[in-house]
Protein backbone atom coordinates (compact mmCIF):
# COMPACT_ATOMS: atom_id res chain seq x y z
CA UNK A 1 0.00 0.00 0.00
CA UNK A 2 1.15 3.46 -0.75
CA UNK A 3 2.07 5.60 2.18
CA UNK A 4 -0.56 8.31 2.54
CA UNK A 5 0.01 11.57 4.29
CA UNK A 6 -2.72 13.48 5.98
CA UNK A 7 -2.66 17.20 5.60
CA UNK A 8 -2.65 19.14 8.79
CA UNK A 9 -4.90 22.14 8.85
CA UNK A 10 -3.29 25.40 9.80
CA UNK A 11 -5.42 28.00 11.51
CA UNK A 12 -6.75 30.54 9.01
CA UNK A 13 -5.00 33.87 9.06
CA UNK A 14 -7.08 37.01 9.29
CA UNK A 15 -6.50 38.39 5.84
CA UNK A 16 -9.03 41.21 6.25
CA UNK A 17 -9.18 43.74 9.05
CA UNK A 18 -12.38 43.94 11.08
CA UNK A 19 -13.23 47.18 9.26
CA UNK A 20 -12.69 45.61 5.83
CA UNK A 21 -14.75 42.55 6.75
CA UNK A 22 -17.58 44.78 8.02
CA UNK A 23 -17.48 46.81 4.78
CA UNK A 24 -17.77 43.66 2.66
CA UNK A 25 -20.70 42.43 4.75
CA UNK A 26 -22.39 45.82 4.37
CA UNK A 27 -21.95 45.62 0.60
CA UNK A 28 -23.60 42.20 0.49
CA UNK A 29 -26.56 43.49 2.55
CA UNK A 30 -26.87 46.54 0.25
CA UNK A 31 -27.03 44.43 -2.92
CA UNK A 32 -29.53 42.00 -1.41
CA UNK A 33 -31.86 44.69 -0.04
CA UNK A 34 -32.11 46.63 -3.31
CA UNK A 35 -32.54 43.63 -5.62
CA UNK A 36 -36.37 43.63 -5.71
CA UNK A 37 -37.23 47.32 -5.46
CA UNK A 38 -38.71 49.72 -7.98
CA UNK A 39 -36.49 52.70 -8.85
CA UNK A 40 -38.50 54.99 -6.55
CA UNK A 41 -38.38 52.48 -3.70
CA UNK A 42 -34.66 51.97 -4.30
CA UNK A 43 -34.02 55.74 -4.16
CA UNK A 44 -36.00 56.10 -0.91
CA UNK A 45 -34.31 53.07 0.65
CA UNK A 46 -30.91 54.33 -0.51
CA UNK A 47 -31.51 57.73 1.06
CA UNK A 48 -32.54 56.10 4.32
CA UNK A 49 -29.47 53.84 4.25
CA UNK A 50 -27.27 56.88 3.61
CA UNK A 51 -28.83 58.77 6.52
CA UNK A 52 -28.44 55.72 8.78
CA UNK A 53 -24.78 55.46 7.76
CA UNK A 54 -24.20 59.12 8.61
CA UNK A 55 -25.99 58.76 11.95
CA UNK A 56 -23.51 56.06 13.04
CA UNK A 57 -20.48 58.29 12.45
CA UNK A 58 -18.61 60.35 15.04
CA UNK A 59 -19.82 63.96 15.13
CA UNK A 60 -17.03 65.48 13.01
CA UNK A 61 -17.31 62.81 10.28
CA UNK A 62 -21.11 63.03 10.36
CA UNK A 63 -21.04 66.84 9.95
CA UNK A 64 -18.71 66.56 6.97
CA UNK A 65 -20.75 63.72 5.47
CA UNK A 66 -24.02 65.62 5.85
CA UNK A 67 -22.53 68.68 4.17
CA UNK A 68 -21.09 66.59 1.34
CA UNK A 69 -24.52 64.99 0.91
CA UNK A 70 -26.07 68.47 0.58
CA UNK A 71 -23.39 69.53 -1.93
CA UNK A 72 -23.73 66.44 -4.14
CA UNK A 73 -27.53 66.37 -3.99
CA UNK A 74 -27.71 70.01 -5.06
CA UNK A 75 -25.03 69.72 -7.75
CA UNK A 76 -26.38 66.59 -9.47
CA UNK A 77 -29.87 65.78 -8.12
CA UNK A 78 -30.34 62.90 -10.58
CA UNK A 79 -27.68 60.85 -8.76
CA UNK A 80 -29.40 58.33 -6.49
CA UNK A 81 -28.27 58.29 -2.85
CA UNK A 82 -27.27 54.90 -1.49
CA UNK A 83 -24.54 53.26 0.53
CA UNK A 84 -21.45 51.60 -0.86
CA UNK A 85 -19.68 49.20 1.51
CA UNK A 86 -21.58 51.01 4.26
CA UNK A 87 -20.42 54.47 3.14
CA UNK A 88 -22.63 57.29 1.80
CA UNK A 89 -22.60 57.10 -1.99
CA UNK A 90 -24.34 58.23 -5.15
CA UNK A 91 -25.26 56.20 -8.23
CA UNK A 92 -26.26 56.70 -11.84
CA UNK A 93 -28.21 53.90 -13.55
CA UNK A 94 -27.54 51.61 -10.59
CA UNK A 95 -23.76 52.06 -10.70
CA UNK A 96 -21.90 53.85 -7.93
CA UNK A 97 -20.29 57.05 -9.19
CA UNK A 98 -18.94 58.63 -6.02
CA UNK A 99 -18.78 58.08 -2.27
CA UNK A 100 -17.75 59.67 1.02
CA UNK A 101 -15.34 57.66 3.15
CA UNK A 102 -15.17 59.03 6.69
CA UNK A 103 -11.78 58.95 8.37
CA UNK A 104 -13.27 56.87 11.17
CA UNK A 105 -14.21 54.08 8.70
CA UNK A 106 -10.66 52.76 8.50
CA UNK A 107 -9.12 54.83 11.30
CA UNK A 108 -7.03 57.11 9.11
CA UNK A 109 -6.15 60.79 9.44
CA UNK A 110 -8.42 62.22 6.72
CA UNK A 111 -11.76 61.58 5.05
CA UNK A 112 -12.05 61.19 1.30
CA UNK A 113 -14.41 61.79 -1.57
CA UNK A 114 -13.87 58.98 -4.04
CA UNK A 115 -14.99 58.03 -7.52
CA UNK A 116 -15.62 54.66 -9.12
CA UNK A 117 -14.66 53.59 -12.68
CA UNK A 118 -18.08 54.59 -14.06
CA UNK A 119 -17.31 58.19 -13.12
CA UNK A 120 -16.06 60.11 -16.14
CA UNK A 121 -13.05 61.79 -14.57
CA UNK A 122 -10.68 60.64 -17.33
CA UNK A 123 -7.87 63.13 -17.89
CA UNK A 124 -5.18 61.81 -20.20
CA UNK A 125 -3.17 58.79 -19.13
CA UNK A 126 -3.56 59.30 -15.37
CA UNK A 127 -6.05 60.93 -13.00
CA UNK A 128 -6.99 60.89 -9.34
CA UNK A 129 -9.97 58.84 -8.20
CA UNK A 130 -9.99 59.72 -4.50
CA UNK A 131 -9.44 63.07 -2.83
CA UNK A 132 -8.46 63.69 0.79
CA UNK A 133 -10.68 66.20 2.58
CA UNK A 134 -9.48 67.74 5.83
CA UNK A 135 -11.85 70.71 5.95
CA UNK A 136 -14.82 71.85 3.89
CA UNK A 137 -13.95 75.36 2.79
CA UNK A 138 -15.80 77.20 0.00
CA UNK A 139 -12.95 76.29 -2.38
CA UNK A 140 -13.10 72.60 -1.40
CA UNK A 141 -16.88 72.55 -1.75
CA UNK A 142 -16.57 74.14 -5.19
CA UNK A 143 -14.03 71.51 -6.24
CA UNK A 144 -16.35 68.72 -5.06
CA UNK A 145 -19.16 70.22 -7.17
CA UNK A 146 -16.88 70.34 -10.24
CA UNK A 147 -15.71 66.75 -9.76
CA UNK A 148 -19.20 65.34 -9.15
CA UNK A 149 -20.62 67.15 -12.20
CA UNK A 150 -17.76 65.83 -14.34
CA UNK A 151 -18.11 62.33 -12.86
CA UNK A 152 -21.84 62.24 -13.57
CA UNK A 153 -21.18 63.05 -17.23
Amino acid sequence: MADTKTATKKPAKNVWSDEERAAMQASARERKSSAKLTPDQERAAGLQDLRDSLAKMPADDRAMGERIHEIISAAVPELAPKTYYGMPAYARNGKTICFYKAKSKFRVRYSTVGFQPDATLDDGDMWATEFAVIKLTPAVEGRIVELVKQAAG
